[in-house]
């Protein structure tokens, strides 16, 4: 069984920076491909980032604030978010699964999920 469990999440200004980690049982991200999500309140769950293999993927509303990567040898994977606007507050969560590239947006492709940590970005 995977498990991953989320960490890093808090209150921060707009425009400050935050580091969420992902660690996981066993050597999950380097069997599966590992990513972030995000869920705000009444919304859906939107695509943050991803990596699959050595292919990193964001999502249009953070490409360029936001880095992914991983420490294969910790089984962690983080998200490094920087420039952080009131919008991004949400929970984010990590999520592992076995995906073809052109899935790797979609919620329902992964079979794991974290618990998930909130990010509240103040105005």
């Amino acid at each position: 069984q995977v498990e991953l469990v989320e960490s890093g999440g808090g209150l921060v200004p707009a425009g400050g920076s935050l580091t969420l980690s992902c660690a996981s049982s066993g050597r999950t991200f380097n069997t599966y491909t590992g990513g972030w999500f995000r869920q705000a309140p009444g919304k859906e769950r939107e695509f943050v980032a991803a990596f699959k293999g050595g292919s990193t993927y964001y999502g249009p509303s953070v490409k360029g604030r936001f880095t992914i990567s991983r420490d294969s040898a910790r089984n962690t994977i983080f998200l490094q978010m920087d420039s952080l606007k009131p919008e991004d507050t949400a929970v984010y969560y990590c999520a592992a699964g076995r995906l073809i590239t052109s899935n790797i947006p979609t919620a329902s492709g992964y079979a794991y999920w974290g618990q998930g940590t909130q990010v509240t970005v103040s105005s």
